[in-house]
Formats: structure tokens, C-alpha cells, sequence
């Protein structure tokens, strides 16, 4: 299935994958407030779908927008409360990018209403009906929210994130037992690094939708790029996006494979 904007991919495993902000489509109507479409596309959460393109195999379902972030941010509370209180974020309708630059236009702003019933909305409501249909196959479901950051942006965090950034609100989201298990993994390749629920706790999809008690197990993960791209010191429109190497990607990927076949398998201990 899908739309204009949303993409929706079922598989019949327990599963299911949403890829949020890799979307790079600005539709006209907007293109013309922003200061610059690079600058609008700097901070999409580059090649996930290809990253992950193994994930159809393992029947999980991919539940993805077109959209780029900056249109609007589908994982960020629509009451405008901040997921991390003190610390730099951007909106639901981003007005400067990760570092700071703004991004409209003078005298131009959007309208977040507007984004909010066309994009926002669709996309939860995508996420929601998955559950419901998977949940009356398995005891359990488990949303893992696909993400991925520069490694470094002083505004955000300070020095250089792990290659894996593990979020599920603190424990709130997923049983810890399962939690444990991806953090092994993660662990297994000593050429990278991990860390759960450090910088990044799992954003509103993670925090809205988990709910370990109902069967429903949402987990966070943020990659820094540097593990499957890349990665220059200063991007700019010449040096980024660096292109999609799988062969650069291979060594992170095989991580993810090891950490959603274990989520996809409902023989591993049914959370």
C-alpha cells in the first residue's frame, strides 16, 4: 500500500519497522520558502531504506515516509513538548537545522496544522492499524523505530555518539530482557560501540506506541552515519550525502541482520 507520501510494505512477522526520516521529498508548494533545499535535506536520516532493505525477507513490516523531516517531524509530540527538557531539539515543523541554520525564508513560516492532518497524522494512523492486524497473529508485536545522526554535532551532544544509541524511554517502552538481548548484539563487533537509552531515549513513536504490559514492545535506534557511510568532518553541499556504499555498509549491517532476526523470530522468547 501507499500514498503520495506514505509508504506501507506488510509481512506477516511479529515485526514491524518505521523509517521516519529518510524521506527527501519537499513538494512544490513549499519548496519555495526554504532558504535552501539542501539545508532542508541536511539532517534526513540518509539510506535506511537500503540499509535495511533486508527486512521484507524476514517478513517484518516497513512503514515509511517520503516526506523530509523538515516539512514536518512525524516523531515529534504534536503538543509541542519537548522529548528531551534542556537540551536542543528541533520542532515538529523544523525552523533551523541540527546545527542551527535556519531554514525559511524571511517572512516565511509554515503551517503546522495544515502538515500535521496530511502527514502526521497518516503515519500514526499507518503505525496503529499494523499493530492491530499483526496482534491478532502474535502474542506480542515489536516497533522498531529506524534512525540514524551525524556522529557529530556539538548543538545536539557533545563529542562522538556510539555507533548503536539503544532508546526505549528509559525502560519504559520494551522489556528489558528483550532491550538486553539487542544490546549484546550490538556489542559483538568490537569496532563498535553502544550505549542504551544515553542521548537518545526514543522519540514520541517509540514513547507513544510502547507499551510492554499491552504485548507491545517499541524500541529507538539511532546509528551515527559513520558506521555505514561516509561521514565528512564539515558537510556541505559537495561532501553529503556521501553516496551508498554496500560494501562500506556491510560490517553495521550484519549487526542489523543479527538484531532483527532475533526481534522477527517469535521462537526467541515471546515477549
Amino acid at each position: 500500500m501507499s500514498t503520495d507520501s506514505l509508504e506501507i510494505l506488510p509481512g506477516n512477522s511479529r515485526l514491524i519497522l518505521s523509517i521516519p526520516h529518510a524521506g527527501t521529498e519537499i513538494p512544490a508548494p513549499f519548496a519555495a520558502d526554504f532558504n535552501s533545499l539542501w539545508l532542508a535535506r541536511k539532517d534526513t536520516d540518509w539510506w535506511l531504506p537500503q540499509l535495511y532493505g533486508f527486512a521484507e525477507e524476514l517478513g517484518a513490516t516497513v512503514i515509511r515516509t517520503h516526506i523530509s523531516r523538515s516539512i514536518i517531524d512525524v516523531n515529534r509530540d504534536p503538543s509541542g513538548a519537548s522529548l528531551y527538557p534542556g537540551m536542543a531539539v528541533t520542532e515538529m515543523c523544523p525552523s533551523t537545522t541540527f546545527d542551527g541554520e535556519d531554514l525559511y525564508r524571511p517572512g516565511c513560516k509554515p503551517d503546522v496544522a495544515l502538515r500535521h492532518q496530511q502527514y502526521f497524522e497518516p503515519y500514526h494512523a499507518a503505525i496503529a492499524a499494523e499493530i492491530a492486524r499483526l496482534r491478532q497473529h502474535h502474542p506480542s508485536v515489536i516497533l522498531y523505530d529506524c534512525h540514524s545522526i551525524r556522529s557529530r554535532i556539538p548543538r545536539l551532544f557533545e563529542g562522538a555518539l556510539p555507533n548503536f544509541n539503544i532508546g526505549t524511554n528509559d525502560g519504559k517502552s520494551c522489556d528489558p530482557k528483550l532491550t538486553s538481548r539487542i544490546a549484546e548484539l550490538c556489542g559483538s563487533d568490537p569496532d563498535f560501540s553502544y550505549v542504551v537509552n544515553g542521548r537518545f531515549k526514543g522519540g514520541y513513536i517509540t514513547r507513544s506506541f510502547g507499551r510492554p504490559e499491552a504485548g507491545i514492545h517499541a524500541i529507538q535506534m539511532e546509528l551515527a552515519c559513520r558506521g555505514y557511510m561516509a561521514e565528512p568532518e564539515a558537510p556541505s553541499p559537495e561532501t553529503w550525502p556521501s553516496d551508498y556504499d554496500p560494501k562500506f555498509a556491510s560490517k553495521l549491517q550484519h549487526v542489523l541482520k543479527q538484531i532483527l532476526n532475533t526481534l522477527a523470530d517469535q521462537q526467541v522468547a515471546a515477549f
